[in-house]
């Protein structure tokens, strides 16, 4: 371990490329979950950021905690990862553009599905399982139907003007 000045553990590592009990508690507290953009998922892998076989040290400032889809996308996906001067982690598109962080989600406030079921029944909304069931018959998707009737401003096919 290492210490700032005033006692507070700064560093903490481990000498393999398993994670120690100690060290991935750690990890888990400090990170909470997937940090990949827009994640957050709680069940997650240590990742290092310099990978061990690189000589990637086995510390706590050379660890993420990537859920496994997001581990994957590092891996063998071609995103990327490193870890700033100030702590905060930058990630990478596999094009070499960046990838914004994400806000975390809000918080859903105490009460919320109360107060979602009295709007909805005062507006005379009755939702119930079958509420999002599908009405469809079996009739072919018509692309150009289905255009139309989304983006008011669609024309179809055979109304278009070629200009060339």
């Amino acid at each position: 371990m290492r210490h700032s000045p005033d006692g507070r553990v700064v560093e903490v590592g481990a000498r393999t490329r398993t994670i120690p009990p100690a060290l991935r508690r750690v990890l888990q507290h400090r990170d909470h979950g997937c940090r990949f953009p827009g994640c957050g998922l709680r069940f997650a892998d240590a990742h290092h950021i310099r990978h061990w076989v690189n000589g990637g040290p086995t510390t706590l400032s050379n660890l993420a905690l990537l859920c496994r889809r997001h581990h994957r996308a590092v891996h063998e996906g071609g995103f990327a990862l490193e870890r700033l001067p100030d702590g905060d982690l930058h990630f990478r598109r596999p094009d070499g553009r960046p990838l914004p962080q994400a806000p975390p989600p809000a918080d859903v406030p105490a009460g919320a599905e109360a107060v979602l079921r009295a709007e909805h029944e005062a507006a005379g909304l009755r939702l119930n399982a079958r509420t999002l069931s599908s009405s469809w018959e079996g009739e072919r998707f018509e692309v150009a139907h289905a255009i139309d009737v989304l983006h008011p401003l669609a024309m179809r096919s055979s109304q278009r003007v070629d200009h060339s």
